[in-house]
């Protein structure tokens, strides 16, 4: 088959990429990628050279360039993981999150109806439910959650699902959708909580925590997520929505204190401040559904992935040097600098 993994320069993107050239030498991978801030080439170079992998570089929102690359490739699945996801960005510029999340969705959705697909699957995320009450560790997010999103961001993802079932529905386009937890592991980002933590103490800088760090999320290593996925598009029914969670909850400060234990560094790195405008307080996911249904379950437990992800950021450092030492220092002044 013919996958077209659109964000495939990303992080959760750039590993599915990885995991499915080498699962699926049969297939040709076909990566989209914008390459804004967030993707980078380095994440694909030991891909590149592989027989079933094909990279273009292009817009999910440019019609045009999709529907050429769509009508030279006949894909016959498409993954779409391609998204501006950054909280803090959104809330300093919600724009770009409609044109990307929303618009670029509907162009993707509308190539899919015009060139026949056998399935189109939407990477979502659990932050289109809202969040739950730090006092009711009994309550999760399941499918039948309704959604009450909280910052542009999750809005604009929201509003991406939405319009995938409305396509399901009208016109019978074969689409599923998964809605996943905080993910961590190789190739993430450094404005992300864990890599963050990651490089600024491997800079003797100090860690910014929001609030009183008790935020609860559920961590799910991208190896799992990219499994669940990889079982969504070959088993999932056709118009469900599938919840994928880690079963690993976590306080902000249990994770940076977590991370600097492994790095034998000292919690007076911690630097708390102003917390996040409308921060949401704990995620939590059911993944019983996919259980069921799929027989998924997370293989890896916080502890083993949490020392896997130090060990990656300490063998590769220069894939991250590379990144910080760039535009990303601007950003990084502008959000915390003045907290």
């Amino acid at each position: 088959m013919n996958i077209i993994v659109t964000g495939g320069a990303g992080f959760i993107g750039g590993n599915f990429c990885h995991y499915m050239t080498e699962k699926y030498p049969e297939d040709t991978i076909l990566c989209i990628d914008k390459l804004t801030y967030a993707g980078n080439m380095e994440t694909l170079a030991l891909i590149m050279d592989k027989p079933n992998f094909k990279f273009f570089q292009a817009d999910i929102a440019d019609r045009e360039s999709i529907n050429k690359i769509f009508e030279e490739e006949k894909p016959d699945i498409v993954v779409n993981f391609a998204a501006e996801s950054h909280v803090d960005r959104s809330i300093t510029d919600p724009e770009v999150f409609l044109r990307t999340n929303i618009i670029g969705t509907s162009v993707m959705l509308d190539a899919c109806r015009a060139y026949g697909i056998k399935r189109y699957h939407q990477v979502s995320t659990d932050e289109v439910y809202g969040d739950l009450p730090l006092d009711r560790p009994d309550l999760f997010f399941t499918e039948e959650t309704p959604i009450h999103t909280s910052s542009p961001y999750s809005a604009s993802k929201a509003a991406a699902d939405l319009l995938v079932q409305a396509y399901a529905r009208t016109y019978h386009l074969p689409c599923t959708i998964s809605r996943c937890s905080n993910n961590y592991g190789p190739y993430q980002f450094p404005e992300k909580l864990i890599p963050l933590i990651i490089s600024n103490v491997l800079n003797d800088k100090k860690v910014p925590v929001y609030g009183n760090g008790e935020n609860v999320r559920d961590w799910l290593y991208v190896d799992d997520h990219c499994i669940a996925i990889d079982l969504i598009i070959r088993k999932g029914t056709v118009g469900e929505v599938y919840n994928i969670g880690g079963h690993n909850e976590k306080t902000n400060l249990e994770v940076v204190k977590t991370v600097l234990a492994k790095l034998g560094k000292s919690e007076e790195l911690i630097s708390y401040v102003a917390d996040r405008l409308g921060h949401d307080r704990r995620y939590a996911i059911d993944p019983t559904k996919i259980h069921k249904e799929l027989g998924w379950l997370p293989t890896t437990t916080f502890e083993t992935g949490i020392q896997k992800t130090v060990d990656w950021y300490l063998n590769n450092r220069t894939w991250w040097e590379n990144i910080i030492s760039g535009e990303y220092i601007d950003y990084y002044e502008k959000m915390y600098g003045n907290r």
